[in-house]
């Protein structure tokens, strides 16, 4: 294939092939004699659009695995997947080619002919044919892994755009200027956003391959949190170092000069979330001690005169801060204190005050992250990270505004130097992308850099830092109390994806995960006492923010996620026959996160996500349809059922700890069981065994794999909380749910296996109309 040339704009969303009629951005496949759009999966669009660009020529299944599945070890078999579910959108018959023909033993041909329709949105014929003749490929349209970017060097390879030319083009012209000067050599495919009538962005949409960027680190470990100053002329970072235990701030041009480290703290103490001040001259971060100690750290970004203290702060927090546009202030995320949970707080650095933002709801959300914007009118923030949106609020205080309503796990955000709009990290599957918001129209489109998070912004430069990390997890099986003897971890299986969400079955035979290893986020089962047995689930691809639950006789499961006809919600599986269900929930408004079953075969719980944003927990009667909501608790982001103790035990995220109430969620039943764990920020690390005994998984400075028992004391001093147990001192767990049982004396978890971050710098790209001028420095053009 001929080196990638970068793309122009796309003449149309939608394209018909042969009969059939094609709208690229809602992935949806209109056959002639169907009743409705077939939609097909962001995988099979990758399929499709790769023999689309081969222009009915012959396209090779080691191509398509290398275009629509890159980095990835995936089996054949997805290929087959994609092409059937091609098929059936087509309405193509057994034995009756007419679109996709399987060339044996090699690959798949386009039979039928392509033309883009008319962009105004008639149907009247084609406004652009598709030019054939280029081996250039596009990546999927929603949810594709676009690795070109991380294959990228600087300078770019002979034959191909240097990535010097297209930066500056990019960034000083406007994205229809630079389709004028590029030849339509290949077809960039982007996907318009849906919003919800109160005009709050829904859909994160659009990939744009080979955004060329550059790492600034590549030592082994972690490089963390990047901040840049506001010319982008420097850097800083939490980095670990080498036979040390916590991180340490470390600075450098953005050169590519050697860095050097700038903050010391003793071993085993944490320097974390460095941030540059607006004028340049100074640098804040956090500091975490030993136990709960913790302080925000002011220092002068030449190095000299050292560090001060400015405040105080507890380190089971999820802290979070900004700088305040004149320099003189910190602005702060929610944090604990004395009386209760805090909303956004202002911390004037002169005088060492605190002062509450006034805004509705103030203490009953977990607010993230705040951020004055450049011109210092407004707050943005994250509501409730893990499950949550982006939100603004006056300065000054007033009412929250919500500028998405995406319900995802984000991490990381930031401001554009003009604050028109917002780049954003959340998790998708099994990676996290960079998004790009623009607060006029609300538009989202996806700045396609695969593995990307913790993005950072330069005040006065379009220059973009941001953190690759490329993780991979894997399952393992770990003794459970001190009575079984030394710890003892056995790897459970060889992958090269990530193994996430191991859920054990009451039988303690049955285990099934999520993984990424065939190339898309699947369920797997394993029958633990036969190792021949692993084998994948088809049909239903789990959602990453909740695992299946197992019924009590270990038989069937319900698992929240979407299918390959592009339905989300429940599904009811059951493992020894491959059979999916979809279940028809009540309230098409509320969004389930999950789905549990209870000792009686006709309830279930669900915790839910109303349009709002709100959570709670709910009981529903499914003997009837629709299904009856018997009761209900709000402000509930995370449930278990104990079924030994015929309860169900919850997290909510307005505050840490956890509590419990009967099976019925009767109000007068609800009452605390721990008051500090888990922290609401590690909502699911934490699970019960057969016996309702629960253990909460948490780093700690001498352990990053730390399990700690809830709920019970010590036998000999009923006032001494039973030990915590070390699973592994130097690989940390993975924040999604895992497994315990009592009766094998066992913990199931997902725990890193090959870890670490870099730090990479690009230039702020233009979105799809939009022009961008701003300052861009020489050494990056």
């Amino acid at each position: 294939m001929s080196p990638p040339i970068e793309p122009s704009s796309l003449p149309s969303d939608r394209l018909r092939i042969g009969d059939c009629v094609v709208d690229v951005p809602l992935r949806e496949v209109l056959a002639p004699d169907a009743r409705r759009p077939h939609r097909i999966t962001p995988k099979a669009m990758g399929v499709l659009r790769v023999l689309v660009g081969h222009g009915g020529r012959v396209v090779s299944r080691d191509t398509l695995l290398a275009e629509v599945w890159p980095d990835t070890l995936p089996t054949d078999d997805v290929i087959t997947q994609a092409v059937t579910q091609l098929r059936k959108a087509f309405g193509e018959k057994r034995g009756d080619t007419q679109y996709i023909e399987t060339i044996a033993k090699t690959g798949y041909r386009l039979l039928a002919p392509v033309t883009w329709l008319d962009p105004t949105g008639g149907d009247g014929g084609p406004a652009v044919a598709l030019e054939t003749g280029t081996d250039d490929v596009e990546e999927d349209a929603g949810t594709a892994l676009t690795a070109a970017a991380a294959r990228v060097p600087v300078p770019a390879p002979q034959g191909q755009v240097p990535a010097r030319w297209w930066l500056r083009e990019r960034v000083l012209v406007s994205l229809a200027a630079a389709a004028m000067a590029i030849a339509l050599v290949a077809i960039l495919l982007l996907r318009t956003p849906e919003a919800s009538s109160d005009g709050v962005a829904t859909e994160i949409v659009g990939t744009v391959p080979d955004r060329p960027y550059r790492l600034l680190t590549s030592a082994p470990g972690f490089e963390l949190s990047p901040t840049l100053s506001p010319d982008a002329s420097m850097i800083a970072y939490a980095a670990t170092l080498p036979d040390r235990r916590g991180t340490v701030i470390m600075m450098q041009t953005t050169n590519s000069s050697q860095p050097r480290q700038i903050s010391f703290p003793d071993n085993g103490v944490s320097d974390r979330v460095p941030s540059w001040s607006p004028d340049g001259r100074e640098i804040a971060w956090i500091r975490y001690g030993p136990g709960q100690a913790c302080e925000v750290l002011v220092m002068a970004a030449s190095g000299s005169g050292g560090e001060r203290s400015v405040a105080s702060c507890n380190g089971d927090d999820l802290l979070s801060f900004g700088w305040a546009p004149d320099n003189r202030a910190l602005v702060f995320g929610s944090m604990s204190s004395d009386q209760d949970a805090t909303g956004l707080r202002v911390l004037d650095l002169q005088s060492g005050q605190w002062r509450d933002l006034d805004y509705p709801s103030r203490g009953t959300a977990l607010d993230h992250a705040p951020r004055f914007s450049p011109d210092g009118k407004w707050v943005g923030f994250v509501r409730n990270p893990q499950l949550g949106d982006l939100w603004r609020i006056p300065a000054a205080g007033g009412t929250p505004e919500r500028l998405t309503s995406i319900g995802g796990e984000f991490r990381g955000w930031d401001w554009l130097p003009d604050g028109r709009g917002i780049v954003f990290a959340r998790r998708i599957d099994s990676e996290t992308r960079l998004y790009q918001l623009d607060l006029s129209t609300r538009r989202i489109h996806d700045l396609g850099l695969d593995d990307a998070q913790a993005p950072a912004v330069a005040a006065r430069a379009g220059v973009l830092a941001f953190v690759r990390r490329r993780p991979q997890f894997g399952l393992f099986r770990v003794n459970r109390s001190e009575a079984s003897g030394p710890v003892r971890r056995e790897h459970l299986f060889a992958s090269s994806g990530r193994d996430t969400m191991p859920s054990l079955a009451p039988d303690g035979r049955q285990l099934v995960f999520s993984s990424d290893r065939s190339g898309h986020f699947h369920l797997w089962w394993t029958d633990l006492e036969d190792p021949q047995s692993l084998r994948q689930i088809e049909d239903v691809h789990p959602d990453t923010h909740s695992r299946p639950e197992w019924s009590p006789d270990s038989r069937r499961m319900l698992v929240v996620g979407h299918d390959d006809e592009g339905r989300s919600g429940v599904f009811e599986v059951v493992p020894a026959s491959g059979q999916v269900t979809f279940l028809p929930m009540p309230g098409p408004r509320f969004r389930t996160l999950q789905a549990m079953y209870t000792p009686a075969p006709d309830r279930v719980l669900m915790t839910v996500r109303d349009p709002d944003g709100m959570l709670c927990l709910a009981l529903l009667d499914r003997s009837r349809m629709p299904w009856k909501v018997l009761g209900r608790i709000e402000d509930v982001s995370h449930a278990r059922v104990d079924s030994a103790n015929d309860r169900v035990l919850f997290t909510r995220l307005s505050a840490d700890g956890l509590w419990e109430a009967d099976l019925s969620l009767a109000p007068d039943s609800i009452r605390i069981v721990d008051p500090d764990r888990p922290t609401r920020w590690r909502y699911q690390t934490w699970t019960v065994a057969e016996d309702g005994s629960i253990d909460y998984l948490e780093p700690r400075p001498d352990c990053l794999s730390s399990l700690r028992p809830l709920g019970r004391r010590s036998a000999g001093s009923p006032s001494t909380p039973v030990a915590t147990r070390c699973l592994n001192p130097d690989r940390l767990s993975a924040t999604t749910s895992f497994s315990s049982s009592s009766q094998l004396d066992a913990v199931f978890t997902a725990q890193a296996v090959d870890d670490g971050t870099d730090i990479g710098l690009m230039a702020i790209q233009p979105g799809p109309s939009e022009e961008i001028r701003v300052e861009v420095p020489g050494w990056i053009k």
